[in-house]
């Protein structure tokens, strides 16, 4: 099991209060990214799950047990940082098996279960290696096997793929979601990348400066954000956002419309612009244009789109897929 629930729990450091009074529910068996900008509150957030920090009012609760005031060691849950903290003298096999050999266990057991563990992970060649040896996508996935020996009753990652290079980000995103349909286990992770975010959670948690703006499925969050700064965030490219003149027909404060939202003319249109940057991507071209009454607006089009700097488009955004928003920045529905 693996059901953890926070009722108004609050962090402070000193007058600065970091968390206000959350509520939040993990269910067992999901995977949940919390999301947001640098400073947000996201890693404490978690550090508060795993004992790490302590809460300064409120309740954690895990399986329905009361664990605020609980050591780290004996919540059941096992963390995975950014930095892999493997022992550099030990190999691989030793690595994975350390916290079992520290809990005592049976030779026998510790060596199924870290056999089992570098099965699942790909790593039952590189058993007898050291850290040194490895690649930085290797490591990580050493950290995680030692995670998975304890098994926890859930996961915690703490933006466990920031020191990876894009393309290792890329595999290990799909090997940590694979790794959580293999094992069905509660994980809680941690990124302030918004696609790592889309492509991985059955559930986000938006942070705002320590607040909650939102939570729900990534396309839940993409179709329906409930206000300004959760539009703004999930997407990329961001949401498009215009005030005034051109959001009063739509009876809103401000209207926003993603960029494959907005249909490109050469010919026609509810707004003329003027292309900037054309960022060509091979499948995909963002155009970013300059309009009169809007300011700058990017446009999602297909790869091969012949347009280039300086050239005069018409830009038409689907009406249906207008998000209207209201003074203080919630969405209208």
């Amino acid at each position: 099991m693996g059901n953890i629930t926070l009722k108004k729990v609050n962090k402070s450091f000193g007058e600065t209060q970091v968390i206000p009074a959350i509520d939040l529910t993990i269910e067992d068996g999901e995977f949940v990214v919390f999301v947001g900008p640098s400073g947000c509150g996201k890693s404490t957030l978690l550090r508060l799950i795993a004992g790490l920090e302590d809460t300064t009012s409120g309740t954690i609760e895990i399986d329905g047990r009361d664990v605020t005031g609980e050591a780290p060691a004996k919540r059941g849950l096992a963390m995975v940082f950014q930095s892999y903290a493997l022992y550099p003298h030990m190999t691989v096999r030793n690595n994975i098996a350390f916290p079992l050999k520290m809990a005592k266990l049976d030779a026998a057991l510790i060596d199924k279960k870290v056999t089992d563990a570098a099965r699942v992970l790909n790593l039952t060649s590189y058993l007898d290696r050291r850290p040194g040896q490895l690649s930085g996508g290797q490591r990580q996935r050493v950290a995680i096997g030692r995670a998975i020996v304890r098994e926890p009753s859930a996961f915690l990652f703490d933006e466990p793929l920031s020191n990876l290079d894009a393309s290792l980000r890329g595999t290990m995103r799909l090997e940590i979601s694979e790794l959580h349909q293999q094992l069905k286990t509660t994980m809680v992770y941690v990124t302030h990348d918004q696609v790592e975010a889309m492509t991985m959670a059955d559930k986000i948690v938006v942070l705002n400066a320590g607040n909650i703006e939102q939570v729900g499925s990534p396309l839940e969050l993409y179709n329906k954000p409930d206000n300004l700064f959760v539009a703004g965030f999930i997407g990329s490219p961001r949401m498009n956002f215009a005030t005034g003149a051109v959001s009063a027909p739509f009876n809103a404060h401000t209207i926003g419309f993603r960029p494959e939202h907005t249909r490109l003319s050469g010919e026609s249109g509810s707004w003329k612009g003027t292309v900037g940057v054309a960022e060509h991507l091979g499948s995909d071209t963002f155009l970013h244009v300059h309009v009169d009454g809007i300011g700058m607006v990017t446009v999602r089009t297909s790869g091969d789109v012949a347009v280039h700097h300086g050239d005069t488009v018409f830009l038409t955004p689907d009406a249906d897929r207008i998000h209207r928003f209201d003074a203080k920045g919630l969405a209208i529905r």
